[in-house]
């Protein structure tokens, strides 16, 4: 089986390549930088396949479907800078959006789409505006920011594909999901570096735009496995994929510092400066279907993911001071 990842550098790339190296297929993965992206993988046994690839070039992926003739395509590359869901909205159009336009009439056009497999990462930001909570497969979109709109027209055209042309394809409706390979830029992760540091007297205060924000958080591992198991299904199907549970941004804070023995309130400040224009509130999913159908549900809990952050983080302040 081979398998091809788009956007393998990031955090899901690195876990999804993981478990299908484990599980005895081959992978190969597509970067912006493959140099860079081939450093993420430092020490593996048998790194993925990684090749340098220009996203913005309309219809360049149709080639690569041919020479890899992938049996699985997990599309992973997508533009966002965690509070950044209004930053470069063109950029976000044509990668997170157009893109997958392309990947699906390159899939459409081989003469082995019948064998190839899409699954496509969506967003919960897709949800926007939401009236219900939790949300389903079911749930009406109404995103309110250029990254839900885009991920949006995305997920739209990948069910027009499958219902019009027969293309294998289905899209994951990833909720927030964490793991100590989460970038800087995600809250998760620039609270739990400022508890690592602060508890070392490495900094001071950590700046926030606002504490009673709450998301629907999820291991990142646990939801590439949700993505693997709907590659594998025997019909293509979109799914939720989430916890079904919110946890406020004031509780993340508490579970970082408490997991240090440290009281928050003295080193938290607030800066709306560091808030969205326009903030999607209640997002939270419900996983029932892909737990009927798929056998997948969410099992580690917010603060053992945190607190792994945590963790990680402290030992890699001490050995970047060491």
């Amino acid at each position: 089986m081979i398998a091809l990842i788009t956007g393998i550098s990031g955090q899901d790339g690195w876990y999804l390549a993981r478990q299908l190296q484990a599980e005895g297929h081959h992978v190969v993965g597509l970067s912006r930088d493959a140099e860079a992206a081939a450093r993420a993988f430092a020490g593996w046994e048998c790194p993925p396949a990684i090749h340098s690839f220009d996203y913005a070039v309309p219809m360049a992926v149709a080639p690569v479907i041919e020479v890899v003739q992938p049996d699985w395509v997990f599309n992973l590359a997508s533009f966002a800078t965690g509070q950044g869901m209004f930053d470069q909205p063109q950029a976000m159009a044509r990668l997170n959006g157009f893109f997958v336009l392309d990947l699906l009439e390159a899939i459409r056009a081989s003469p082995r789409h019948e064998a190839i497999t899409l699954v496509q990462a969506s967003s919960s930001e897709m949800f926007g505006d939401v009236r219900e909570m939790p949300q389903d497969e079911d749930t009406p979109l109404r995103p309110k920011s250029p990254y839900g709109a885009a991920k949006q027209y995305a997920h739209s055209m990948v069910g027009i594909y499958r219902r019009a042309f027969g293309v294998r394809a289905c899209s994951a409706i990833l909720y927030n999901h964490e793991s100590v390979r989460r970038p800087p830029a995600f809250v998760t992760k620039k609270i739990a570096r400022a508890a690592a540091r602060i508890s070392l007297g490495m900094e001071s205060e950590l700046v926030l735009g606002a504490l009673d924000i709450s998301r629907d958080w999820g291991y990142a591992p646990e939801y590439m496995d949700a993505l693997v198991r709907m590659a594998r299904a025997s019909e293509p199907c979109d799914y939720v994929v989430a916890t079904g549970r919110l946890t406020s941004i004031r509780e993340v804070v508490q579970m970082a510092f408490g997991q240090l023995g440290l009281e928050w309130e003295p080193y938290v400040r607030l800066d709306t400066g560091w808030t969205r224009p326009v903030e999607s509130l209640g997002l939270c999913g419900n996983p029932a279907r892909i737990e009927t159908d798929l056998g997948w549900r969410a099992t580690t809990p917010v603060s053992d993911i945190i607190a792994e952050m945590v963790t990680h983080e402290r030992a890699a302040a001490v050995l970047a001071a060491a």
